[in-house]
């Protein structure tokens, strides 16, 4: 080889090693429509421009790469580089994992934004402790009641077949006298359609995406609670990132955040909408059924505060004090 082409073929493997490109995967549990997943598609786009294609994001929608339960664990050990999770579903882990999900703590967007950042600081450690960095955090609509039969109060759901797809939402299903089914939403629309389940609680949005309106016809809008979505990335796979595409990943990520909480406010009354004209009816709870669920929530509030200990007691007080 003589020394002319020794030399060009350095430079080439230099500049190619200058733009070793970094891929991650980035599972989430919901259609590529959702708004969540649509905010996590253009936080992968602005990360790819703002670092010049050095790192790829691939967004896995819809449960296809992982099921909604394994995300965590997948970013966790790795298998996964990043990742999207509702965080009340891990309340098993720890309870200040379920601390949004807790009904009528927090029951308006202003709210909602107050109790994450008296939270953030100790979701934050938990998760640092598991190898895991938050990205960002988006809220969900305030969650109502999809059911099959026009209901009055609680007592009008003893029986009911109950989709619960976390610790707080089996709770509810205790409390009201409901048989909780687990069901996560990938399959919701085949349990709706084949009867396996009758009534949950979740969003506008979950309601439009499954397409809830062909089996079930009554929603009513109890606000009980804002769950939030967290995108997490594992620490390590984080850490290796150069300077430059670290700055761009939470740069990229700051804005994902303040566009998800936007976008989650303005889809809510538009979600309410849509499921209307196909044929849901809106229903604003009656003084009955507010009292009663709100008295479902003062049960889970002080069975929360019991577990969550001192460091649970001291967000809430944080919290009402904002």
């Amino acid at each position: 080889m003589n020394r002319k082409f020794g030399i060009a073929l350095a430079a080439l493997a230099l500049g190619c090693s200058a733009f070793a490109q970094t891929k991650w995967d980035l599972p989430t549990a919901y259609p590529p429509a959702n708004y969540h997943t649509e905010n996590i598609t253009q936080f992968a786009k602005d990360v790819d421009a703002a670092t010049g294609g050095k790192l790829k994001i691939t967004v896995h929608a819809n449960a296809s790469l992982f099921k909604a339960p394994e995300i965590k664990r997948a970013v966790q050990s790795g298998q996964a580089q990043a990742g999207e999770i509702l965080l009340a579903n891990f309340a098993n882990e720890n309870p200040i994992y379920a601390l949004d999900g807790v009904p009528f703590l927090a029951t308006t967007y202003g709210d909602a934004k107050k109790l994450y950042d008296v939270s953030k600081p100790a979701m934050e450690k938990l998760l640092a402790a598991q190898g895991i960095k938050v990205l960002f955090m988006v809220p969900w609509a305030p969650q109502g009641i999809y059911v099959k039969k026009e209901i009055a109060s609680v007592a009008d759901l003893r029986g009911v077949k109950w989709r619960a797809y976390s610790p707080a939402t089996a709770k509810i299903a205790e409390l009201i006298g409901a048989q909780p089914v687990q069901i996560q939403q990938a399959e919701l629309s085949a349990a709706m359609a084949t009867g396996v389940i009758e009534s949950y609680m979740s969003s506008g949005s979950t309601g439009y995406d499954t397409k809830t309106y062909e089996s079930i016809k009554n929603f009513y809008d109890t606000q009980a609670w804002i769950p939030k979505n967290a995108v997490l990335v594992n620490a390590k796979a984080f850490d290796a990132l150069d300077a430059a595409s670290k700055d761009a990943v939470l740069k990229a990520a700051a804005t994902a955040e303040a566009r998800g909480w936007k976008v989650a406010q303005e889809k809510n009354d538009e979600y309410k909408r849509l499921l209307a004209e196909r044929g849901m009816k809106i229903h604003k709870p009656s003084a009955k059924l507010d009292a009663d669920m709100r008295q479902v929530g003062g049960i889970m509030q002080a069975d929360w505060l019991k577990v969550a200990g001192a460091d649970g007691a001291a967000i809430v007080d944080a919290y009402k004090k904002k």
